[in-house]
């Protein structure tokens, strides 16, 4: 299987990648009022868990100087992560990604936001290069959140998603153990909750 081709989804070069998506009907009448409100879970960075499950990591957005930050999200900012399990030792437990795109779409008969992030340092510590995620630099997640007059769809697609091998050597085993565990479809699952519960109305 291939990876899709979508506009402003970075390109799949090497390693891993995954498609998860949901999509949901609505009455066209209802498609304005609903997609707001999918909009606002979107940038609701920090309240990510409550929409996928106690079993999933945690999300909480920093700005650029790391300061912990209660808004909508901006390219620059940061994304802490907090899975189950071990964390990163070098950045006290959490994985860290930048938001690196923030992109919007909008025609006659559709809208799109997009948020893309990359793995980072750790921006509480700005002397210290490593990158505090159990995937390599390369790798990209892109957030995406779409309607037309019938649907709307979210979405994440992660791109070249390989491990962190510039790591501790007990850091290396754990980004080995998490990443192999993306790459063989079990990040795939928590994603799909993250993008059934945005559009879960009931």
């Amino acid at each position: 299987m291939k990876p899709k081709q979508i506009k402003g989804v970075p390109q799949q070069k090497s390693g891993g990648f995954h498609d998860t998506e949901s999509r949901k009907q609505f009455a066209a009448p209802l498609i304005p009022l609903k997609f707001e409100i999918v909009k606002k879970r979107f940038f609701s960075i920090n309240k990510w868990k409550s929409y996928c499950g106690d079993a999933f990591a945690a999300f909480k957005l920093y700005d650029s100087n790391a300061i912990p930050a209660e808004r909508e999200p901006l390219k620059g900012d940061f994304i802490r992560i907090n899975i189950p399990g071990p964390g990163e030792t070098q950045a006290k437990g959490y994985d860290w990604v930048e938001i690196t795109e923030i992109c919007y779409y909008e025609d006659t008969i559709s809208e799109s936001i997009m948020i893309t992030c990359r793995p980072s340092q750790d921006p509480k510590n700005k002397n210290n290069s490593h990158i505090a995620h159990f995937y390599s630099s390369k790798a990209t997640s892109t957030f995406m959140i779409r309607r037309d007059s019938t649907h709307i769809n979210t979405a994440v697609y992660g791109r070249n998603e390989s491990p962190n091998f510039n790591a501790r050597l007990f850091d290396i085993i754990r980004n080995m153990m998490v990443a192999a565990g993306g790459m063989i479809g079990i990040a795939k699952i928590q994603w799909q909750q993250l993008t059934d519960g945005f559009l879960d109305f009931e």
